[in-house]
């Protein structure tokens, strides 16, 4: 179905259109003009929307930015029919409509869902942006992601001088709403905010002195408040509570556990209508395989699978567990039954509730058993947290419980991306939190009570997971922060 030629009614839509309509025949000198700016910006987003996917973009000018994207399917909005001639002349490949996205016509008259709507430096020319946010849940399904990309009210002034020294092309006036604003904002319109980031603080080359401050300088704490962009991801909450799990596997590595296989059994509750065990045994030297099969025998009444491990290492062992599964929720229980299993039913609740996508057991909140965790590994752990809350823009207190949740649908897509950050990580927590954090999953924290082992010793060295954790700093300060 087409979609009908604007027609503004009030003044200042006029005035956006007629604007739009003027300078559609310069936005390629001025892109051209200020190359450097926009390509920072591009790097971003096509961080935060891999190629590929189905992209709505609502005051889409030229098309250039939906273009550069390299949709799928691209579908392109703007008021202004010059501006949607120019770019159906030169991207035929993507849709381009005009139309008011404030219109719910406009929207009514757009197949969806779409895996990404951007509103790049769209939101400050909208009248009413609650109700035009709230229009949008019709394009979205439980995955969707919706962009905004604004100037910070910061930059205000900077920005309109550079307009009145023709550095920059002319504008009309916006919205210039703080980061609270939009949040709030969002959750009006039943939106959740899942990341924010802040970036760019040149906008300029400066002989090659603008990428080393956009890249090492301007994501750092305090300073980043001072940057030019700001980029919000948020997931529509009316879509996401519509998916509802009914099955969940719990994966259970185990090496050198024999004594803790069958309380996990006895201690597990039966939280959901479908439940499989997953046991996976990694070249144990205490007959944990043998007390696997045993157990999995004498309970018939749970379906139990036992599986043994071709590689080495936890995370090997959980990836052979969940590429097993069958259940819409893929669950890690550690076998060393630190993480109470009664507690699992907690994360089924916070994922099958819409609290979140990935569900990370926090060790850090409430007291723990005595000799549950050795003090420096207690305040350094403490220390990492603060650390990698920055590094990731999302509240963490503990990045290695062992403990973590994810739908196995999520799970499907951060496996079939995972060649971003390839294989480096030998326990797997990092490598769950890093590729939820870049498949833009909305993370939410279980606090747990810890408690200390009954059987066996523990597998944790302070100073090689010491070790691994500086070593997560920066790896993820390169793949998150600094690229």
């Amino acid at each position: 179905m087409a979609i009908s030629p604007a027609d503004p009614t009030s003044l200042r839509k006029r005035a956006i259109r007629d604007h739009a309509d003027r300078y559609a025949p310069e936005r390629q000198g001025w892109i051209a003009r200020n190359r450097f700016f926009h390509d920072q910006d591009l790097a971003y987003l096509r961080f935060l929307i891999p190629a590929g996917k189905r992209v709505l973009e609502l005051g889409c000018a030229t098309g250039d930015l939906l273009a550069a994207l390299e949709p799928s399917r691209g579908v392109g909005v703007d008021l202004s029919q010059v501006c949607i001639d120019e770019a159906r002349a030169r991207f035929p490949g993507l849709e381009f409509h005009t139309g008011d996205i404030e219109a719910p016509a406009t929207l009514d008259a757009i197949e969806g869902p779409f895996d990404f709507i951007l509103l790049a430096d769209t939101i400050g020319d909208l009248e009413d942006v609650e109700r035009s946010l709230s229009l949008l849940h019709r394009l979205c399904d439980a995955d969707t992601r919706l962009v905004i990309v604004y100037h910070s009210p910061l930059w205000a002034p900077v920005l309109k001088t550079a307009e009145a020294l023709g550095f920059k092309m002319p504008a009309t006036p916006k919205n210039w709403l703080r980061p609270s604003d939009i949040e709030a904002l969002l959750g009006l319109a039943d939106f959740d905010p899942i990341r924010s980031e802040m970036r760019m603080l040149s906008p300029k080359r400066l002989l090659g002195l603008g990428g080393l401050l956009n890249r090492y300088v301007a994501t750092l704490p305090l300073v980043r408040a001072l940057c030019l962009r700001n980029f919000v991801v948020a997931q529509s909450l009316p879509k996401r509570r519509e998916t509802v799990p009914h099955s969940v596997s719990v994966v259970i590595p185990a090496r050198n556990e024999r004594g803790n296989i069958e309380p996990a059994i006895q201690r597990l509750p039966r939280f959901a209508e479908d439940m499989e065990v997953i046991f996976v045994e990694g070249h144990s030297q205490d007959g944990t395989w043998e007390e696997m099969q045993r157990v999995r025998d004498a309970y018939p009444d749970w379906d139990i699978k036992c599986m043994q491990q071709t590689g080495k290492g936890k995370a090997d062992a959980v990836w052979m567990g969940f590429d097993a599964a069958r259940g819409d929720i893929l669950m890690i229980l550690d076998a060393d039954l630190t993480v109470p299993p009664e507690d699992l039913p907690k994360f089924w609740r916070a994922l099958t509730t819409g609290k979140g996508d990935f569900i990370n057991g926090s060790r850090l909140v409430y007291p723990m058993q005595d000799g549950a965790m050795q003090t420096l590994n207690f305040f350094a752990n403490h220390a990492f947290s603060i650390i990698f809350s920055f590094l990731l823009n999302q509240r963490f207190t503990d990045t290695l419980c062992g403990t973590k949740v994810i739908s196995r649908r999520h799970y499907a897509v951060l496996k079939e991306n995972r060649s971003y950050f390839g294989d480096f990580d030998p326990f797997g927590d990092f490598d769950l939190i890093f590729g939820a954090v870049k498949q833009n999953l909305k993370v939410v924290e279980v606090p747990i009570r810890y408690a200390s082992r009954s059987y066996g010793e523990t597998q944790i060295s302070r100073f090689r997971h010491g070790v691994l954790l500086l070593r997560m700093v920066l790896f993820a300060y390169r793949k998150l922060k600094a690229f």
